[in-house]
């Protein structure tokens, strides 16, 4: 099994499709990563090589933010922009869309589910 960044990439897939496993990495940097290393792209994990993991393992230590690291930035910008009461911090501190979505009837994945309003009676 490949572990790469603290992540066990799945057996027998693609390469670039396994690096995107990692937080961090999408298809096109996967792809990046492993035109930088000289590693074929299509070849399967359970083919990797320990000098061609390595390669790929420093690759993305040197140049890449990727699990960890990125989750605690990502954190740190939030919470930077709540602390400032700017706009978007202040969607994010009451569970609003922050994006400029409309609210008036969707947003219900960022809002939660409906609360039941006691009271309110259809005429």
């Amino acid at each position: 099994m490949v572990r790469i960044a603290s992540v066990d990439l799945p057996k027998n897939k693609r390469l670039d499709i396994a690096l995107t496993y990692i937080y961090g990495i999408g298809r096109s940097s996967a792809v990046k990563i492993l035109e930088a290393v000289g590693v074929d792209w299509t070849k399967k994990t359970d083919d990797l090589t320990a000098e061609e993991v390595n390669a790929i393992r420093k690759e993305i230590e040197q140049n890449y933010k990727v699990e960890g690291d990125l989750r605690r930035e990502i954190t740190a910008n939030i919470k930077r922009l709540m602390e400032i009461n700017c706009y978007r911090g202040i969607r994010h501190k009451r569970h609003l869309p922050v994006r400029g979505q409309r609210t008036h009837t969707n947003a219900r994945t960022r809002k939660g589910p409906r609360r039941a309003i006691i009271g309110k009676r259809k005429k």
